[in-house]
């Protein structure tokens, strides 16, 4: 199965996977993590779309994206799941990241992208603050 999160930075993705991962195995792969499967981009964007496909009804892959450009990369197949969390939560996370403080323009960054994957098709819609992963996993569980 290829469990596609999606969703902006320090919403929750990575907590989220790594609760998928240890509920139903698999492997996780994040952002641009495919590039070392090729020298030229466009040929390990081509082979990571093949490993994609196969795994639809095989081996789970759990694929954290952040970028709209990599929901692309998704087969026909794949269970989608968008993580929001509110814009202060976001600010906050980011924040602790880089050690407590959250310069102007990184601010402003995550100001202008908040929202950016709300509009789409999604399987699933998950709170990154109050959202029940094991629950969610269960549902993956039962769905395939």
């Amino acid at each position: 199965m290829v469990i596609a999160i999606i969703g902006e930075n320090c919403t929750g993705k990575s907590t989220l996977a790594e609760a998928i991962r240890e509920a139903l195995g698999g492997e996780i792969v994040t952002g641009k993590d495919y590039l070392r499967m090729a020298k030229s981009e466009s040929m390990a964007a081509l082979l990571f779309k093949k490993k994609l496909a196969a795994a639809v009804s095989g081996e789970n892959v759990i694929y954290v994206i952040t970028e709209r450009e990599h929901i692309a990369l998704l087969p026909e197949g794949a269970v989608r799941i968008l993580v929001t969390a509110d814009l202060d939560t976001i600010k906050a996370r980011f924040a602790q990241r880089m050690h407590g403080t959250l310069p102007a323009p990184v601010a402003a960054m995550l100001e202008k992208k908040h929202g950016c994957f709300d509009e789409g098709e999604y399987d699933f819609r998950f709170d990154g603050v109050n959202g029940d992963a094991a629950s969610l996993a269960d549902e993956l569980r039962e769905r395939h």
